[in-house]
């Protein structure tokens, strides 16, 4: 991929424009990435709290809910998890099963050892079970 820019003093905001000779999945994920500010918004009770991807370790459904895990806390958020995965870097964070999507930048640890199913533990000691259903996705993704 060629990559050129261009500083204009007289531009007020940044632009980007992709030239292509047809549109592929790649690219749509590209301008999504590029359009979104990469920001989630937390939310405690009446607290929002911004939150970039390098601070989330996952983001799971709870109670008819979807929930967010970083360092500091868990916090409510009010999209959905397949919203999520159009927003979130897909290199980044991955499903692990129906319910819950992993930062693979936080994952400390993986047991192999159980039958049909992968154990993780992300940074801080958080555990998670990667369905049998994603497994084989999580091997490709991981490189096992």
């Amino acid at each position: 991929m060629k990559v050129e820019l261009r500083i204009d003093p007289a531009c007020r905001e940044p632009s980007v424009t992709i030239t292509a000779p047809v549109l592929t999945d790649e690219l749509r994920d590209l301008a999504a990435r590029l359009e979104g500010d990469g920001v989630l918004t937390g939310w405690r009770g009446d607290l929002a709290v911004p939150l970039t991807g390098d601070q989330i370790l996952r983001c799971f459904a709870q109670e008819k809910g979807v929930k967010v895990q970083t360092p500091e806390g868990v916090y409510d958020l009010r999209e959905r998890l397949y919203e999520l995965e159009g927003k979130l870097d897909r290199h980044t964070f991955v499903r692990i099963s129906h319910s819950e999507i992993v930062n693979l930048r936080k994952v400390t640890a993986l047991d192999l050892s159980l039958t049909g199913t992968i154990r993780m533990t992300l940074a801080g000691g958080v555990v998670c079970y990667v369905s049998r259903r994603y497994v084989k996705k999580i091997k490709e993704a991981l490189g096992l």
